[in-house]
């Protein structure tokens, strides 16, 4: 599906916060939280599973933002671009806004989330979509799924 180089660099609006990903995203998708509307001011947020061992901000020093508990969200401090999210518990990974990329914006959103709060004029071309989340036992599934759909190796 893509051809996208690793590294690939990446940063905010304003070009003050940089950031870096060594690997392909692990997983694609929107949000249609009513927090993820109001956060990116839009239908949805586009976000990409990103493997935290790759991921790196390079200049800046981004600044939590949104609620400022639960899952941090993570903004330029002088443009605001709302760039990433760490969840707890998934340190793993990091939600990268897809955007702040621009190799990732080849990388088309594979599941859709939180579908009970999605706008109601509002349509996607994803493979799978839930109401909230998958269930924890659908999760490698989806990502071997993932894999294949983008033709990277597991």
């Amino acid at each position: 599906m893509s051809k996208a180089r690793f590294p690939m660099q990446g940063g905010c609006r304003c070009g003050q916060v940089k950031l870096e990903t060594g690997a392909p995203p692990v997983l694609t998708m929107i949000c249609h939280c009513a927090g993820c509307q109001k956060m990116s001011s839009s239908a949805y947020s586009l976000s990409a599973k990103i493997p935290a061992d790759t991921f790196s901000v390079t200049e800046g020093e981004p600044v939590v933002g949104g609620l400022h508990g639960g899952p941090k969200h993570f903004f330029c401090p002088h443009c605001m671009s709302w760039l990433f999210t760490r969840l707890e518990g998934q340190d793993s990974v990091v939600n990268v806004r897809m955007t702040m990329f621009k190799g990732l914006k080849s990388f088309a959103p594979f599941i859709e989330l939180y579908t009970s709060e999605k706008l109601p004029w509002v349509e996607t071309v994803v493979v799978h979509s839930y109401d909230k989340f998958p269930a924890r036992e659908e999760i490698i599934g989806l990502l071997d799924e993932y894999a294949g759909w983008t033709g990277q190796t597991v």
